[in-house]
């Protein structure tokens, strides 16, 4: 089973799509999933896109991956950003899927250089703004 799941593949437009929004800052976030053994781009956010457009595109019944770009203003008023990594395993979820994400998360991750923040998250309260802007300052 942990072979299987390790190697899980990881599609080139989901590196190329992390690295647009690293360098070129082209989407506000990337929701991926797993489809026939592979994680692939599931949706995109434009920049203009808030942080409620993003949880909005989670199903309230599926598991993903998602990396959310995440500006805010520090306490000496310096505009920084952070990129999340979300983990979205709701509890509703099929235990089997849950446990495919879950033993593919880091090599998934291992794929995206430059993310800064990791949070796993089973319904939204778990990742609220406010759990958000605590873990990006």
């Amino acid at each position: 089973m942990a072979n299987a799941a390790s190697g899980m593949a990881v599609s080139d437009e989901c590196k190329l799509k992390f690295l647009e929004l690293k360098a070129k800052r082209n989407y506000r976030f990337i929701v991926f999933k797993i489809e026939n053994q592979e994680v692939v781009v599931d949706k995109v956010g434009s920049p203009q896109e808030t942080y409620d457009d993003f949880t909005a595109c989670l199903p309230a019944d599926e598991c993903r991956y998602a990396v959310f770009d995440f500006d805010f203003t520090t306490i000496e008023n310096v505009q920084k950003s952070k990129i999340f990594f979300i983990a979205w395993a709701p509890d509703i979820s099929k235990v089997r899927h849950k446990m495919v994400y879950a033993s593919s998360k880091d090599r998934f991750k291992r794929e995206l250089d430059g993310i800064q923040v990791e949070l796993q998250a089973t319904d939204p309260s778990e990742m609220s703004i406010d759990i958000i802007k605590g873990r990006a300052i």
